[in-house]
């Protein structure tokens, strides 16, 4: 007789989901709270993509969109391809797939990429679904270590140690979610060729293609020759134009692999909101200086943070990062405290939140995750908290 699970009420499958504090701290508001928790912009999405939801609602888009996307927006999203990432997609229609969020995306290219006892390559520390995600699908996420001493660039020697006879696929975040690291053209070019050799699927995450900094170039893996049957890149309209709330996201793949994505799409959400795929196409198409703003801004915003940092006693920044919008300080001499505790100690003391490094991963242990994407004040005022609780340099 098979042995009954612990409860009638959760599954296993999700039951045994990590534990995590991160919706608790980064959406925590309060009297005299400063937060430097957020993973979404903070500025308000442009108008002129407002502006194009409000005529699509006056045009009637109120009825399920088709599941892949409406045909006009996979059009603008492979010239879009084309023209800055230098991935073909010659048919839209079949190699595009429109989504609610990246996130939905990434979930979905794990169900139609990978099957139950299977193995995916996941980065340590990365972003903290990208684990929970393949247990979902009832496989195994097998970690490869990414080290501050490395930039927290990938060692492909040491990836290649993590591959194993049921390993499918490789989980990719560039630029990257905590550290901020853009990976180098040629660590890319590696893992391309790892892949091939392997035949592994690569599930690329670009979700911070237009936030890079200092000199920083983001490069499409999908881009590479090649490449067009091995890699699906996720990318987001969440970080990019300010739209986390509209929830509109997209995966570009082989048509045989998106053509199958689109059924379990249709299981799942059916598909990313009217009125959001009509804004969107007034985002993709429309003037980006808005984009470029964003982007110098938060720049900014990270120049003076890594400054204040440098200054303040038992935060030691190894890495400056060159994208997204966090800074991923490591924690020195403060007693027996774990990140977690550390976190929650400076939330308690200082009124200031930030994300525990031990929510990406092992190897995040001992780090904070510090989002810059916040007004400057805001932060100014948070560095100044931190440097009263902890002393100066």
């Amino acid at each position: 007789m098979a042995e009954k699970r612990k409860s009638h009420l959760v599954s296993e499958r999700v039951s045994e989901l990590p534990h995590s504090i991160f919706a608790r701290l980064a959406n925590l508001v309060g009297k005299g709270v400063i937060s430097l928790g957020p993973g979404e912009p903070d500025f308000a999405t442009p108008k002129h993509i407002c502006n194009a939801a409000k005529k699509a609602l006056d045009e009637g888009y109120t009825h399920y969109p088709p599941t892949t996307g409406y045909p006009d927006l996979l059009e603008a999203l492979g010239k879009k391809l084309k023209a800055k990432n230098g991935i073909r997609a010659d048919d839209p229609q079949t190699q595009i797939c429109v989504t609610c969020g990246s996130t939905e995306s990434l979930l979905l290219s794990m169900f139609t990429a990978v099957d139950p006892t299977e193995a995916v390559l996941v980065p340590d520390p990365g972003y903290m679904a990208y684990g929970p995600m393949i247990e979902m699908v009832d496989a195994e996420p097998v970690t490869y270590e990414l080290h501050d001493d490395d930039g927290f660039q990938i060692d492909t020697d040491a990836m290649k140690k993590r591959i194993k006879p049921k390993t499918v696929g490789i989980i990719l975040n560039n630029p990257s979610n905590p550290t901020g690291t853009v990976l180098k053209r040629s660590v890319l070019e590696e893992i391309a060729d790892i892949a091939v050799d392997n035949n592994l699927m690569i599930i690329s995450d670009e979700a911070y293609e237009d936030f890079t900094f200092g000199g920083a170039e983001h490069t499409s893996i999908g881009s590479f020759n090649g490449m067009e049957d091995y890699v699906v890149t996720n990318f987001s309209f969440s970080k990019s134009y300010a739209m986390a709330g509209w929830r509109v996201g997209y995966a570009v793949g082989p048509s045989s692999f998106i053509e199958t994505m689109s059924k379990d799409h249709l299981y799942t959400s059916i598909a990313s909101p009217a009125l959001s795929q009509r804004a969107a196409i007034a985002a993709v198409t429309g003037p980006h200086a808005c984009v470029e703003g964003m982007a110098r801004e938060y720049e900014r915003r990270r120049d003076f943070m890594l400054k204040r940092l440098n200054e303040i006693s038992c935060l030691e920044v190894k890495v400056k990062p060159e994208g997204a919008f966090y800074v991923f300080p490591r924690i020195h001499s403060f007693g027996k405290m774990n990140s977690e505790q550390f976190s929650l100690w400076l939330l308690k003391e200082a009124k200031v939140v930030t994300i525990p490094g031990s929510e990406f991963g092992q190897m995040g242990e001992g780090f904070l995750r510090l989002s810059y994407a916040t007004d400057m004040k805001s932060i100014a005022s948070a560095m100044d908290r931190l440097e009263k609780l902890l002393g100066k340099k």
